[in-house]
């Protein structure tokens, strides 16, 4: 009797934290979450095809690299910095990994690991750069992808490398039942990226460095290395993208991820992330990037123009950064 009332009080809890959590959640990304209801209204009546169950898998797998991206971007623009480079890394390493297995016959696993390696080394260099110098991330990222994309054409001789793995393309081509193999790894990376910004003292580090980072040295954060790991992060999630991206190619390209650090900040900044740093959610990024990913697939379902999407994106941001600095005007 007692066990059974135990465990009834423990659901009821568990139910109520629940709820909080989805209420606090709807009120923080209300107008955000209007916005993307609204845009899903207007497509569906423009296009039948939009709400079935295989376009809907489709969106969710053309948006799932731009939010791994996007998830390392998160915390790298609320602690007050940029990274320019995810691009170019997403290119490397899907180079690196395609390479390997087409030219040196390497198993997929060290392939995937020398992938991995790549953007690793690229974010750790940049997280070292930004957190011992007073060299703008702007300029650091900059440089990084201008070299890291040369690096992926030097590599390649500037053609893509044809990959006819099957166990190499499962991974961003597979299917694990009816679900497409990207969504589930990024369920995982949304879910590891919420509880280090949400529940974890090196979340709320990275809060307070984005902040006050003067401040939070003096109150004994060790706020290089919450820089670092932010960025080396950020090398991580893109080359998971670009490992991912190839296998769903079937090829290693030297021009892929061209633009992916556009996608990613518009959906950071869409998803109400400051721009000068210091606030910014992961849940707020998610719904940004299925926006973004929504907007583009509407545009292509409608038949129009793929060019436009560059000027819709950048009206996008525009906004976004607009509400940000109008939100500010108003608390100040």
């Amino acid at each position: 009797m007692k066990q059974d009332a135990s465990e009834a009080l423990t659901l009821k809890k568990r139910n109520y934290l629940t709820h909080n959590f989805l209420a606090q959640f709807v009120r923080e990304n209300m107008g955000i979450l209007i916005g993307l209801a609204l845009l899903c209204l207007i497509l569906a009546i423009q296009s039948p095809v939009f709400l079935s169950k295989n376009n809907m898998l489709n969106v969710l797998r053309q948006v799932a690299t731009n939010l791994y991206i996007a998830c390392a971007m998160t915390m790298i623009i609320i602690l007050g910095g940029i990274d320019l480079s995810v691009g170019s890394v997403v290119a490397l390493s899907g180079v690196i990994t395609g390479g390997m297995i087409a030219f040196d016959g390497a198993p997929i696993v060290l392939a995937v690991i020398c992938g991995l390696g790549a953007g690793l080394l690229v974010g750790g260099f940049n997280g070292f750069v930004v957190s011992t110098t007073t060299i703008p991330p702007f300029i650091v990222t900059l440089a990084t992808m201008n070299i890291a994309r040369g690096a992926a054409y030097v590599y390649t001789g500037g053609q893509p490398i044809r990959v006819m793995s099957d166990s190499f393309n499962f991974i961003g081509a597979g299917y694990a039942g009816e679900i497409p193999v990207p969504i589930i790894y990024l369920v995982i990376i949304v879910l590891v990226s919420f509880f280090i910004m949400s529940k974890s003292k090196l979340g709320r580090h990275i809060y307070a460095v984005g902040g006050n980072a003067q401040a939070a040295l003096f109150s004994g954060i060790k706020t290089k290395r919450v820089i670092f790991f932010a960025y080396i992060f950020s090398g991580l999630m893109s080359a998971i993208a670009g490992i991912v991206l190839a296998s769903r190619m079937f090829s290693g390209q030297p021009t892929a991820g061209q633009g992916a650090e556009m996608d990613a900040i518009a959906a950071v900044v869409l998803g109400g992330t400051s721009m000068s740093g210091g606030s910014g959610k992961i849940g707020g990024t998610v719904i940004g990037a299925l926006v973004i990913g929504i907007l583009s697939n509407g545009l292509n379902l409608m038949g129009i123009n793929s060019f436009w999407q560059y000027i819709v994106k950048g009206v996008v941001i525009l906004i976004a950064v607009y509400v940000d600095y109008f939100k500010k005007s108003r608390k100040a």
